[in-house]
């Protein structure tokens, strides 16, 4: 036995903690580069979130402006907007009710629009890169 051997000692990990060491250090390595089936799914999906998130701010600005409406009409909200003029009161919360049923009915026409502008916008690349994958 040598004096190298003597002097040194030799530890082997555990699976567990191998895969625990990996996820560390992949933390420290920097960015990968981003495949190609990643990047087109990645494309197919940001369609649909972002037609998404447009039909939600309006059918939640819709639902708002008609609960206003409803609240001016049901509660005693408007006397205090108002004063005594309950027949103001009553045309508003109406008037505003319609606006927000009309507003929330535009939230599906404006999730189409948005997904068919979108899926214009990044067809090309998407075209791109099934070509490249299925050859």
């Amino acid at each position: 036995m040598d004096i190298k051997e003597k002097n040194s000692f030799s530890f082997t990990y555990s699976a567990k903690e191998q895969a625990e060491i990996k996820a560390i250090r992949e933390k420290y390595m920097g960015p990968k580069p981003e495949d190609k089936m990643e990047k087109l799914r990645r494309l197919d999906a940001s369609v649909t979130q972002k037609a998404t998130v447009y039909s939600l701010i309006v059918g939640v600005l819709g639902a708002l402006i008609l609960g206003f409406g409803m609240s001016l009409i049901l509660s005693d909200f408007g006397v205090l907007l108002f004063g005594a003029r309950r027949v103001l009161t009553l045309v508003v919360g109406i008037l505003s009710g319609i606006a927000g049923i009309i507003l929330t009915g535009y939230a599906y026409p404006v999730y189409n629009a948005t997904t068919k502008k979108e899926r214009e916008r990044v067809a090309p690349e998407i075209l791109r890169l099934s070509e490249e994958l299925m050859k």
